[in-house]
């Protein structure tokens, strides 16, 4: 595996994972992307997670200009978060910094960067863009606060809601559309 080989030369590495618009809207997004972080988990050690940065690049937002809405990829983000601290430990969730990458721009990006799961981005094509400074203003300055982590990491999965590629959010067997 790429992941464990990277490591094994001394790389960190920026690990993506993420879903297609049909395992999205099949409700299938963490199922995935716990199949993705699964398939890293078996070959490397608990230890080798500290050089690793978690990308969530939801693969239909790719490219296409279309970006996960701040509370979708919030969701994913804290789910994430919490399959750390299920399948290796409360260290490992606590630190790992999980950055989004699907199609950041800066009208985007201060609403994305606000999410507490979520502690920076992959910037794909608008790096290449003047207004590519936009994005990194939208960052704060005193960088991201992450001491509140061990209180929500105690949620259950249950706290998660399931939001389509639509926006709809499904809770309890009622799909209502998220907040926009």
């Amino acid at each position: 595996m790429k992941t464990a080989h990277s490591l094994s030369v001394g790389l960190k590495v920026i690990l993506c994972i993420g879903e297609t618009l049909d395992d999205r809207e099949a409700g299938n997004t963490l199922k995935v992307c716990y199949s993705q972080l699964s398939a890293v988990k078996n070959v490397i050690s608990t230890e080798d997670w500290a050089n690793i940065v978690i990308a969530y690049e939801p693969v239909w937002a790719i490219g296409t200009g279309v970006s996960a809405s701040p509370e979708q990829a919030q969701e994913v983000h804290a789910a994430l978060r919490r399959w750390l601290l299920t399948n290796l430990n409360e260290e490992v969730a606590g630190s790992m910094r999980i950055i989004y990458g699907g199609s950041v721009k800066p009208t985007n990006a201060k609403q994305l960067i606000a999410c507490p799961d979520i502690d920076g981005f992959l910037v794909g094509g608008c790096a290449l863009k003047a207004d590519f400074m936009e994005i990194i203003r939208s960052c704060p300055a005193e960088g991201i606060d992450v001491s509140a982590r061990g209180t929500r990491l105690k949620r259950s999965a249950s706290d998660i809601q399931s939001i389509g590629a639509d926006g709809s959010v499904k809770d309890g067997g009622l799909s209502k559309k998220a907040k926009q």
